[in-house]
Order: C-alpha cells, then structure tokens, then sequence
C-alpha cells in the first residue's frame, strides 16, 4: 500500500455505513457499505521495544473510529468542503482521526485505504503531523 521506506505495521477493520450522493438514481438514495479500512503506520527505524507502534493501540484506535461510524449516516462527519462523503474523503476523516493515536505510539507515518467495494478503495496517506481529517 505504501511506497514509504523503512518499517510498516498495519491492521484492518470492517464497518457498515450509510451514505448518499448528490445525484439521481440509486446513489442518490441513503444507502449502505460495507466499507473495510485497512491502515498502515510507518517508521523509519524501530523503537527500543522493536516496534513501529504498538499493535493494541493500532487497533484499539481503529475499533473506536468503527464504533463512532457503524451503522450511522456519514452525513455527520461530512467536512464543509465536500459536497458528499465520499471514499476518498471517508480515508482523509480516518487519517485525521487516527493521526493522534499513532503518533501517541510512535508511528511516523500513517497510510489509510478505504474499500467501498471489494475492488474499489480510496487512500489518504502521510505523516500523523498533518492536519488530516479532524
């Protein structure tokens, strides 16, 4: 997923959630995904324990944000920029809700893939320094 050198770590969580588009159709309607989030955190060299992060928190971190999003509409995380949530936004929201917890645990780097489809994805990557999608 990352084209970062040095360590990585990731995990990866599925949630339902609803959404629309602006547009007519089936896309126009409130629906549902199964969106899958897979997230990788990057280091350039290990910590004294031998990790790029701690693991639990990696994925103590990415249980919450599932929790904050399942089964809701993600009208309510909508950023005033953007016209609906899409997938490339739903990665960016993710980035900027993770980037503190990870950069708590060491991590450097954060890269978020978001699947809405099995073969469809979006990716929001950087430092966990950047503002992100808080």
């Amino acid at each position: 997923m990352s084209d970062q050198t040095g360590f990585q770590v990731g995990s990866s969580v599925t949630v339902r959630a609803l959404h629309q588009m602006p547009m007519e159709g089936p896309e126009g309607q409130l629906h549902a995904h199964d969106y899958r989030f897979d997230v990788e955190v990057g280091r350039q060299a290990l910590d004294d324990r031998g990790m790029v992060c701690d693991l639990d928190v990696l994925r103590a971190a990415l249980q919450e944000l599932a929790g904050g999003i399942e089964n809701k509409d993600l009208e309510a995380i909508r950023p005033e920029w953007a016209e609906a949530v899409t997938v490339e936004v739903l990665a960016w929201w993710a980035h900027g809700r993770l980037a503190p917890s990870i950069r708590g645990a060491g991590g450097e780097t954060l890269s978020v893939r978001v699947w809405e489809t099995p073969v469809d994805f979006a990716a929001f990557g950087g430092p966990v320094t950047d503002g992100g999608g808080r």
